[in-house]
């Protein structure tokens, strides 16, 4: 026989969890099932075989007398679970909680004022070709914006132009934005005319990951559910760089619901090799960037979703400590572990895209506001820096291939030249083995919990059936459900182990040289910069800095000084010049 949750039950559930009298009430002339005027919703009663089954996919065992007894807490459990699934949760509204990357009675520890002069980009060389313009960086198209050598409408023009022509083969693009384009633009130009120049950025093109929300166009999030879905609101990080004079030209690809490269256009391609996906999420921020579409775009990542696609597509990426960019008009995935970074050609124009992005936001309560000034001649010699001893051993699995063997000596040898470098310029490295104890893997159900929370409602009615891939997240949504709460809060604790582990490790290195697993770093918070060190169309290399939280400049201290030393991120792929 069923059990039967009517009106005065359903109230009463939504009390138990400390809803008001009257919303209780709407929500049940909203979510009653049915036609208009349902009064019962039925649900089967739970057995003690149920439970037993149950145990069997949480790792638990308990005695027959202990099931018995836990019937009637479990059944009426079910009417406050239904309440619950009828409250309307839009993705945009976060737990009474937020995540915090600074160790338990530690406050955060910024970096230290800097003596150097902020820079401003000098003016530079006119491009020769139309592909000396589409792979001119920030800094570079900056300086000759504010020389009046070109204008912002010009460089625009030229991006969606680009956009227009690779965009079929690459499917980085989801939405060109191009009356919003031409119409800034102007503005820009307007401003510069008289001599007004918001910053680096003024008159910039830029891409933005299709995960935030712009008036006037499309935000899908990579999926069909909301291929024509549009957000009346503006994303913080597009406010910042409206602010600061850049331009937005797109809305680029991301893999479905921030998974991978694939979306409902296709797979997004690698400009160096098209054959290939771009990997992901932040899909077409780093392909676009790659083939020279647009100087730079904005990703987000929770577990690699910048790194990953930077070092397959040769371009930089900063992944930037947990709290450092407002996310509000973003897409919500893990909202303790989410983060918003640019993609750029190199790291001189990470740090001016960065510098503009940073910052407190009252709409997102897990954002600081931290000093960052990026000081391009600070000398080495000032830093600890660790370096991972893996990069420069050769540990050939048993069973390795020809081909395994030559791409671990290449690796080998690409990342001996960024050591050399380095050292050349006054660094003093330090081997390091990062701690592995609690490990970053065993927490990544963390991520897959707050995934199935954030995509709920379309996994309970099945609305996830229209998702491209099917044994992506939709299985992954399901199966988070056999998650019990109290892994969840355990897991969290062995978080909190992870952190003060890593702070204790950071006492002795202000940057690490290929340092931690992507699991651990996203778990932990801490910043990450990924540079190429080799690039060619059978596959790219590239290298990574982590430091110490809120010292993104060191990170990319030390990536500039690779890249001083090299023409690796100048490089261009072949098809696309």
């Amino acid at each position: 026989m069923s059990v039967v949750v009517d009106r005065r039950g359903f109230v009463a559930a939504c009390a138990a969890i400390g809803l008001p009298l009257d919303f209780s009430h709407r929500l049940w002339t909203e979510a009653a099932p049915g036609k208009a005027g349902a009064k019962a919703v039925a649900l089967d009663p739970i057995t003690t075989e149920q439970i037993a089954a149950a145990e069997q996919v949480l790792g638990l065992s308990w005695r027959d007398k202990d099931r018995e007894m836990m019937l009637a807490d479990l059944q009426r459990s079910l009417g406050t679970y239904a309440a619950l699934h009828a409250i309307p949760l839009p993705n945009a509204v976060p737990p009474a909680f937020h995540f915090d990357p600074v160790p338990i009675g530690k406050l955060p520890a910024p970096q230290p004022r800097s003596t150097a002069k902020p820079r401003q980009p000098a003016a530079a060389k006119r491009p020769a070709t139309e592909v000396d313009w589409a792979f001119a960086g920030v800094a570079t198209l900056s300086g000759l914006i504010r020389s009046g050598e070109v204008s912002s409408r010009q460089l625009v023009e030229r991006s969606l132009a680009r956009i227009d022509r690779y965009n079929p083969e690459l499917l980085c693009v989801i939405t060109p934005t191009k009356e919003r384009a031409l119409e800034q633009a102007d503005r820009m130009d307007a401003e510069a005319k008289h001599k007004k120049f918001r910053g680096p950025l003024h008159g910039i093109p830029y891409g933005v990951k299709d995960l935030f929300a712009v008036p006037n166009y499309p935000t899908t999030w990579g999926s069909p559910i909301y291929r024509d879905r549009m957000l009346e609101v503006t994303a913080a990080v597009v406010e910042k760089l409206d602010a600061a004079g850049a331009v937005l030209v797109a809305k680029t690809s991301l893999g479905e619901f921030a998974q991978d490269d694939t979306w409902f256009g296709g797979q997004t391609k690698n400009p160096w090799n098209t054959a290939r996906g771009s990997s992901g999420s932040s899909a077409g921020s780093a392909s676009g960037v790659s083939a020279g579409l647009y100087p730079f775009a904005i990703g987000t990542e929770t577990q690699g979703s910048i790194v990953s696609p930077s070092r397959v597509c040769g371009v930089s990426g900063l992944r930037p400590t947990y709290g450092r960019v407002s996310r509000y008009g973003a897409m919500a995935l893990s909202w303790t572990m989410d983060k918003v970074g640019p993609i750029a050609r190199s790291a001189e124009d990470l740090a001016l895209v960065f510098a503009a992005m940073h910052g407190a936001d009252p709409r997102d309560p897990s954002t600081r506001s931290l000093p960052f000034e990026f000081d391009p001649g600070l000398p080495l010699s000032r830093l600890r820096i660790g370096v991972q001893t893996s990069l420069t051993q050769m540990n050939p699995r048993p069973n390795a291939t020809p081909e395994q063997v030559a791409n671990a000596q290449a690796t080998i040898a690409a990342n001996q030249a960024v050591i050399d470098a380095l050292g050349k310029q006054g660094a003093k490295l330090v081997p390091v083995t990062w701690p592995t104890d609690p490990s970053g893997n065993t927490l990544q159900f963390l991520l897959s919990v707050e995934a199935a929370a954030a995509f709920d409602a379309i996994t309970r009615d099945n609305t996830v059936d229209q998702m491209v891939i099917q044994d992506a997240w939709p299985n992954t949504f399901r199966s988070a459900h056999f998650v019990s709460a109290v892994d969840y809060v355990q897991a969290n604790r062995a978080r909190t182990l992870l952190i003060q582990k890593l702070d204790d490790f950071f006492k002795d290195i202000d940057v690490v040289i290929g340092g931690g697993s992507l699991a651990a770093t996203n778990l932990s918070g801490h910043p990450q910069v990924v540079v190429p060190t080799s690039v060619s169309e059978t596959g790219n290399l590239a290298i990574s800095f982590v430091a110490a939280l809120y010292r993104e400049d060191l990170a990319l201290r030390l990536a500039h000084a690779w890249q001083a030393a090299s023409d690796v991120h100048l490089k261009r792929p072949p098809k696309f010049s």
